[in-house]
């Protein structure tokens, strides 16, 4: 029997409707992973991160990675901007500010991690399964 892959792919440009169908993919992936319960708390957490590419990367490019990892899923956005997001004290009044801090609540881990060999990054989170694994 053929199994699935475990990670998916994808190069874009981003613009302010495209997380509604990067929701979309990670919908359909975790249901042929069989990871459904995962769904609510992925759905936001790529919403978010793809959010901050829109709003902060000129040109708006970016790399979304998918990994299945077990039971969990791994979500990575990667851009060439050199910039690195932060947790922000928002004001419960504020329209931004918050992304990150709700990564941070709907998954077990999340990280940022820069790229060796270019000015880039990758923003990455963890959902469901046990103990993250640590990216330093």
């Amino acid at each position: 029997m053929h199994s699935p892959r475990t990670h998916y792919r994808l190069h874009l440009v981003v613009g302010a409707h495209s997380a509604r169908h990067i929701r979309r993919i990670v919908r359909a992936h975790l249901r042929l992973w069989g990871l459904r319960e995962l769904t609510d708390a992925a759905e936001l957490a790529v919403t978010e991160l793809v959010a901050n590419v829109v709003r902060h990367v000129p040109g708006r490019r970016c790399t979304i990675v998918l990994r299945r990892r077990g039971d969990a899923l791994r979500i990575e956005v990667s851009d060439d901007f050199a910039g690195l997001p932060r947790v922000r004290d928002a004001d419960v009044l504020d329209e931004g500010g918050r992304g990150l801090a709700m990564v941070g609540l709907v998954s077990r881990a999340w990280g940022i991690e820069r790229d060796a060999h270019a000015p880039g990054k990758t923003v990455w989170c963890e959902i469901g399964g046990e103990e993250a694994d640590s990216a330093e």
